[in-house]
């Protein structure tokens, strides 16, 4: 689908729109302008790794909320085969926002699990825009015990703006389900791998990413609330959503620095929905070498380690 631009594309798109005019004029005056055509390519080249590889915080947080970024669905298809979707949760009913299901990936079977968002007005009603509802939360929390009784590795790939927060929601006891999703995760006795995909909002996130290795595609970013959310609470306005985001220090590489991610997976220039393609390949190729390397480390062991992992989380001490 056509990917529109955002604020600081629009200067490159604009480049472009100039190349198809001279490419169209070369070819159906029969005017050489091939000189002209190079000199624009590489002024584009240069410009977009120029943008790209300079994106602020907040520019990261929107590219993480692109329409056209891969969802799980996609990496679904591109990333894992023989995917058997199952629903319910075996108390309320079905929640379209949690998919997940048994599926192989390099060859290794393995329960996958994860939010899928919507790309129009009817998926996103149905998908409830990414927001879990509690059923989606013991759905998923029965699939990771059906690959824990089958000694199954877990894979769960985030992509929420947060639980969903509305009174069904709250009457069903949302909080209630992703602590005990928190609470089971982590006793959970098989491998577990957990990637952040796109949106890691809040509790939402958490409640399938207590894992072993947890992995974050480079412009996602993961936080305890939205840069709008935490702006409107320092500064009363959602307009300061991009101080926010640069105080949250949310994005991969800085992540990774506090240890709260183990790796960051690089997209292809521009963001995962430039070349949906290669950011699935890098995926796998993560995934592969993260599950070959949980998977040999005895079960005892890799509790013992998953529970130090989140207890340093927060942790500091001052010289």
């Amino acid at each position: 689908m056509p990917s529109p631009p955002l604020d600081f594309e629009k200067p490159i798109i604009e480049l472009e729109r100039k190349l198809e005019e001279l490419t169209r004029h070369s070819t159906g005056q029969a005017i050489d302008l091939d000189g002209d055509i190079s000199r624009m390519q590489q002024k584009i080249a240069v410009l977009r790794k120029e943008v790209y590889e300079n994106l602020s915080v907040w520019q990261r947080v929107q590219l993480a909320r692109h329409i056209a970024r891969p969802y799980f669905l996609d990496y679904v298809r591109m990333v894992f085969t023989d995917f058997v979707e199952l629903k319910g949760d075996r108390c309320f009913g079905d929640d379209p926002s949690m998919p997940g299901g048994l599926a192989k990936i390099d060859g290794i079977s393995c329960i996958v699990i994860g939010q899928q968002k919507g790309r129009d007005v009817k998926e996103n009603l149905l998908r409830n825009f990414g927001s879990p509802h509690p059923e989606g939360y013991r759905k998923a929390l029965r699939l990771m015990r059906m690959g824990e009784k089958f000694h199954l590795p877990v894979i769960a790939l985030i992509d929420t703006p947060g639980a969903y927060p509305g009174i069904g929601a709250e009457e069903r006891h949302i909080a209630e389900a992703i602590a005990v999703n928190i609470r089971e995760m982590m006793v959970l006795r098989t491998p577990v791998i957990a990637v952040i995909i796109g949106e890691g909002g809040s509790g939402g996130a958490l409640g399938i990413g207590v894992a072993d290795r947890v992995l974050m595609l480079e412009n996602a970013y993961y936080s305890v609330i939205s840069p709008e959310g935490c702006a409107a609470i320092l500064w009363k306005h959602r307009k300061h959503a991009p101080e926010a985001a640069k105080a949250l220090k949310l994005n991969a590489f800085e992540l990774k620095k506090q240890e709260i991610v183990d790796e960051v997976i690089p997209e292809p220039l521009g963001g995962a929905h430039r070349d949906s393609e290669a950011a699935a390949y890098n995926l796998k190729n993560a995934l592969v070498a993260a599950l070959n390397s949980i998977t040999t480390i005895p079960i005892d062991k890799l509790l013992s380690e998953r529970y130090a992992k989140f207890r340093k989380i927060g942790a500091f001490s001052e010289e």
